[in-house]
């Protein structure tokens, strides 16, 4: 008898004890005499499931999860091995498990099916495809295809990538480098090391798509350091692409030339901002730098340099596969294609949700991530990582895009949603906003440098019940002037989710809740 089964191998797969369940399944299959091909995929992302374990049948594969170690014995016995469904953990065909069907997996529609290390697996599922193609193209008709798909920055600013791409292109022929930013630093953000552990193929060619477009022949992965299993299994990744001839010199025979490396980041949060990302990678301290000149012109060691999230890498061979208007297919007004969004916080089915823009935080929040898990009302949701606003219930209605969340003054940032249950003080968490950034500054500038401090001051003054009128304008004040003045977002977006606990739950800063 042979049976093929998975078990995943991320990070939250193991950190739940998915080795531990790997091993036992390769003991039991070795007691029964059982062929056993396990292949450790990538998590599909269904984290309140993990280690979410499946088999494949003839009709497709079939999940079951979470499974420990201690519920293998019992799996077995009740017909894991011959896809039989008559078990507490078995959840039926894992493409039907409603979490997952209800998605639209354009950038993620690989994670948990292949082996990450697999390139076969990889180009069987269309990998590289949109690769092959752009080999013979021009590197302006890829910049049109990375325009016409209306994808933009998925880091935080949402900047068109397409424009970004045509200024570093139109530079004068020269050095030009591609970064990524996979300093994913974000409260609730983890859909950076999804692709680095369950799919490290998709950023290589979406990097190496990049070059070709403006004429760079060496990129660069800033991997923020707390992510030591995407840093092994991307490097093995590199290795394997370049043995493949996806990476270096003469890629696949087109006389195209691109070489790649990792470099893990100094563990600093303003790291993940742009400029102050390029100087760590110089081997300077991460300090944020005046602009202009902008990095597409002058960025890294002072070359024309592409900086982009990872997922908005991760988006291009998409693209240049199914083409622009496929992608752009999807999503609403100004805001294209698919943003994977992040369930966090107190929620009862965390994980990753790629949807098209325009479902609404209560219709992800209720549908997908199935309410509090500590089963109390939600009472406020932050998107878009520590430096987003807080959003009350009148404002879950809202459709994810980035004009109507700008338009009450939120972010959409990386897509990270952090719920909160009705336990929550509001003040304390105004007061965490303030403390991170103090904590968290580069410091070269007063606004944010000082600001932060002070802001920690006063509302501690606050909660003290000292002079509530003059420290509730003095911090108005304060937050005008670190949105005004600051030098980057680190200290102009603190200000978000203090001012909107100052609107939403006023009270809060003075009174704690019962």
């Amino acid at each position: 008898m042979s049976v093929t089964v998975y078990v995943p191998c991320d990070t939250t797969a193991l950190a739940m004890g998915a080795d531990a369940v790997a091993d036992t399944m390769r003991q039991a299959a070795n007691q029964r005499g059982v062929e056993l091909n396990l292949v450790r995929n990538g998590s599909r992302g269904l984290f309140w499931l993990e280690p979410l374990v499946e088999v494949a049948t003839p009709n497709g594969r079939l999940a079951y999860g979470p499974v420990k170690a201690a519920d293998v014995d019992s799996l077995i016995a009740a017909g894991l091995f011959e896809g039989e469904t008559d078990h507490p953990l078995a959840l039926g065909p894992t493409d039907d498990i409603p979490y997952l069907k209800k998605q639209q997996r354009l950038t993620f529609s690989r994670i948990g099916v292949t082996d990450p290390l697999s390139i076969d697996d990889y180009r069987t599922h269309r990998g590289f495809a949109g690769l092959e193609k752009a080999l013979n193209l021009s590197g302006q008709a890829i910049v049109d295809a990375v325009k016409a798909s209306g994808l933009r920055g998925r880091g935080g600013a949402a900047f068109p990538t397409g424009i970004k791409w045509q200024t570093v292109h139109d530079e004068p022929a020269g050095q030009k480098y591609i970064v990524c930013n996979a300093d994913e630093g974000d409260s609730g953000t983890f859909a950076d090391r999804l692709v680095m552990e369950c799919d490290p193929y998709l950023l290589i060619e979406g990097m190496t798509l990049a070059g070709l477009a403006v004429g760079a022949d060496q990129g660069y992965v800033y991997l923020r350091s707390e992510y030591p299993v995407a840093h092994r299994i991307f490097s093995e990744a590199l290795a394997r692409a370049y043995d493949a001839g996806y990476l270096g010199r003469d890629i696949r025979g087109s006389g195209r030339h691109f070489d790649l490396e990792v470099r893990l980041g100094a563990g600093a949060y303003i790291c993940g901002e742009e400029t102050s990302l390029l100087d760590s990678l110089e081997g300077k301290r991460g300090m944020v730098r005046a602009k202009p000149p902008l990095p597409a012109i002058k960025g890294l060691f002072g070359k024309p340099t592409v900086v982009n999230n990872v997922l908005s890498l991760a988006a291009v061979p998409f693209i240049l596969d199914q083409g622009a208007q496929a992608y752009a297919d999807y999503g609403m007004g100004k805001s294209r294609g698919t943003l994977p969004l992040q369930l966090a916080g107190n929620v009862k089915r965390g994980g990753l949700v790629e949807l098209a823009f325009g479902i609404t935080l209560r219709e992800l929040m209720e549908d997908f991530g199935g309410g509090t898990l500590t089963g109390r009302p939600l009472k406020a949701v932050q998107v878009g990582g520590p430096l987003g606003a807080y959003l009350p219930q009148s404002q879950w209605d809202t459709p994810i895009d980035y004009e109507a969340f700008a338009a009450f003054g939120g972010v959409v940032g990386h897509g990270g949603v952090v719920m909160f249950d009705d336990t929550v003080d509001m003040g304390e968490q105004a007061r965490f906003a303030m403390e991170f950034c103090s904590v968290e500054s580069c410091g070269k500038c007063t606004p944010c440098r000082i600001g932060a401090v002070r802001g920690v001051e006063v509302i501690d003054r606050l909660r003290a019940g000292e002079n509530v009128e003059t420290n509730r304008e003095l911090l108005a004040d304060l937050c005008d002037t670190m949105m005004d003045g600051s030098l980057c977002a680190m200290g102009g977006m603190t200000p978000f989710p203090v001012q909107s606990v100052m609107k939403h739950f006023p009270d809060e800063l003075t009174h704690r809740p019962t």
